[in-house]
């Protein structure tokens, strides 16, 4: 049993490094657009119902990601849910542009793998 649990945890953080980690760099990204142009990801129907810029928008996203990512280091199993969440919706509006279609199957694949953490981090009583 001690080994069982040695393993979980050992599970658990990498899940926790991989999904803290990723949401705060890509949402730093946001900001210089080092990895890639994101606002190529938005799709046209999501573009025209902005009030704000591309730029703006994208900005808006970063910092949602970077609180994500603090927030699975904080509490993984709200963290977890939270960052699960949000790949969700990336890929539903990757769906929603008729592109990219490999990464949004990436982001949903992804999105287990938060929700893995999040349920691997729920205390039990």
């Amino acid at each position: 049993m001690e080994q069982n649990t040695s393993n979980t945890t050992r599970v658990q953080t990498i899940l926790k490094f991989t999904y803290g980690l990723i949401p705060i760099v890509a949402g730093a990204d946001k900001f210089t657009n080092l990895l890639t142009d994101w606002a190529h990801y938005l799709s046209p129907a999501l573009k025209s119902a902005l009030p704000v810029s591309d730029h703006v928008f994208m900005s808006i996203v970063g910092v949602i990601e970077i609180i994500a990512g603090i927030l699975v280091f904080i509490t993984p199993q709200k963290g977890g849910l939270l960052v699960s969440a949000w790949l969700v919706l990336i890929a539903l509006n990757l769906i929603a542009a008729g592109n990219y279609y490999d990464v949004a199957v990436r982001d949903l694949a992804m999105a287990i793998g938060a929700f893995s953490l999040s349920r691997l981090s729920q205390k039990t009583i």
